[in-house]
């Protein structure tokens, strides 16, 4: 998938996001940012809405925080879908209680029994997100 043009702002909430190991808020973005000119949250803000319409960053509803797509480049993701959106589907997360890790994943098989049950009840969905939390193998050994 080709990458859009990013305004400045843009390419700098991605750049904190992508070198980030864990998911970040939004004002912990703009502390990161205030020596590049960051000053308002809704820098931020404005900055994530349009990474987050492009298919390039998440935002994690249960930790009100974002995080860098891990595969923008994969068919399932990258491509835009029939309804004008990213191809996303399902987007699945595993995040990690101890140590803060999330592993971002996609399972086509969820993915179609959610939309054959979306198509059953008359259902549009918008958008599904699926957060897994607990602790990661790393952290259970």
């Amino acid at each position: 998938m080709m990458q859009p043009a990013l305004t400045k702002n843009q390419s700098l909430v991605f750049d904190v996001l992508e070198r980030s190991d864990a998911p970040l808020s939004a004002y912990t973005i703009l502390d990161k940012l205030r020596d590049n000119g960051f000053r308002a949250p809704l820098q931020v803000y404005r900055a994530l809405d349009k990474l987050t319409e492009f298919g390039m960053v998440h935002r994690l509803e249960s930790l009100n925080a974002f995080v860098a797509c891990a595969h923008r480049e994969s068919e399932c993701c990258g491509a835009k879908s029939a309804h004008g959106g990213h191809g996303h589907g399902t987007v699945a997360f595993a995040i990690c209680d101890s140590c803060g890790h999330v592993f971002e994943f996609h399972d086509h098989t969820v993915d179609h029994r959610l939309d054959d049950w979306s198509k059953s009840k008359g259902f549009k969905p918008a958008k599904t997100t699926i957060e897994i939390r607990g602790v990661c193998a790393k952290c259970a050994a």
